[in-house]
């Protein structure tokens, strides 16, 4: 009986696997080969990016005063007040930009992107496209998939520029 269980649950986690694998094949070929949904590309960069910019500057900025506070108080103690501004470009490129980006954008678009093609399931809207003659993959996926790996990035330049004047305010 357990052994049935267990002998499924490995079965269902061997295909879920083998699902991820060919919808991460199919999205990569897909962007490389027309058609090239531009529009929907374009529509993704200000849902991903534009629509996530405010949240990323307002972590930057605030983890950049407070680790500018933090830090200003700690190297007061060993003279080394001159290094808040090192501590600070060092911390928010190399560790806290990026986390926090990826933290803020994970949270914000996940989620809907998630409800969105959920709904878009639920609804038979994919069914339609299908039917239609469109790739669902490279209609939804692929802009959703190009506008995060361009715009994640782009983001965390932002979010540790940022961060950096946030700690020049509190000094």
């Amino acid at each position: 009986m357990v052994t049935g269980r267990v002998h499924d649950w490995v079965k269902d986690a061997i295909l879920e696997v083998q699902e991820y694998v060919h919808l991460v094949t199919k999205a990569g070929r897909s962007v490389l080969t027309p058609p090239i949904y531009y529009r929907d590309i374009i529509e993704q960069f200000d849902a991903i990016g534009i629509g996530s910019l405010t949240v990323v500057l307002l972590a930057g900025l605030f983890t950049g005063m407070v680790l500018a506070l933090n830090s200003g108080l700690t190297l007061d103690q060993f003279g080394a007040r001159s290094m808040v501004g090192r501590l600070i470009s060092a911390s928010m490129v190399k560790e806290l930009g990026p986390v926090l980006t990826g933290l803020m954008v994970a949270g914000r678009v996940g989620s809907g992107i998630a409800a969105e093609l959920g709904s878009m399931m639920v609804t038979d809207q994919i069914a339609a496209l299908r039917a239609l003659g469109t790739d669902p993959v490279r209609k939804l996926v692929v802009p959703r998939v190009l506008a995060g790996v361009l715009m994640v990035p782009l983001l965390t330049v932002l979010a540790g520029g940022i961060g950096m004047v946030g700690g020049w305010i509190v000094t």
